[in-house]
């Protein structure tokens, strides 16, 4: 099982993240994001459920699905046992980085300055998710912390909509954008699935030019 987080993107430059309330959305969830043309997803780890919808739509089979807000150990576990094929962290912990690397799975641990940059660099990691991506600086931020380390790759997160993804898509150092636009709870809450097909292909058609 490979570690890099780029080869379980395959290629993919956006990436939904999903905050889902029920496992009865999981699988039309699944089928929309699919259908817009998604290749991932990260599904957090902030409800209940979170652990069977990941389980639920990693066997959907058309999505590399991933495991964020992962924050302990244990959850990097469940998470791996329910068929998440890397994880994401909102900060950087080294326990969290050691079990993944003992799961053999790619993370992505978040980070917000250089001096977290400069840890996840010293552990061995050279992609980290930028987070939250606006309310830091956004792209401007961004430049300045990639700045000193040429070789990292970020994929930022947080407050970044349709707007201003292809400004994000257009920097050199960034692997793939999340977002949330593209799949809310409003949408999930009204079953809009077809809003999400829709806003799904225009992220992915946008991430192709």
């Amino acid at each position: 099982m490979t570690t890099d987080p780029a080869a379980v993107l395959a290629g993919s430059r956006v990436m939904p993240v999903l905050t889902v309330p029920s496992i009865a959305t999981a699988g039309p969830l699944a089928e929309a994001l699919a259908a817009g043309g998604a290749r991932c997803a990260e599904v957090t780890f902030r409800t209940p459920d979170a652990e069977q919808v990941l389980k639920a739509m990693a066997a959907h089979g058309g999505l590399a699905v991933g495991a964020g807000t992962v924050l302990t150990p244990e959850q990097a576990e469940r998470a791996v046992a329910a068929g998440a094929r890397f994880v994401v962290s909102p900060g950087f912990d080294e326990e969290v980085i050691a079990k993944c690397r003992e799961l053999r799975v790619p993370v992505v641990p978040g980070i917000a300055t250089a001096t977290e940059l400069m840890r996840a660099l010293k552990a061995g990691l050279d992609t980290v998710k930028f987070f939250p991506a606006e309310p830091l600086g956004g792209l401007r931020t961004l430049r300045a912390l990639a700045a000193p380390f040429p070789r990292t790759r970020f994929v930022p997160t947080g407050g970044i909509d349709a707007s201003r993804l292809a400004a994000y898509l257009a920097d050199p150092t960034v692997l793939a954008v999340g977002g949330s636009w593209m799949a809310t709870a409003a949408h999930l809450e009204r079953g809009d699935y077809e809003a999400i097909r829709r806003l799904t292909a225009e992220a992915v058609e946008r991430s192709m030019t």
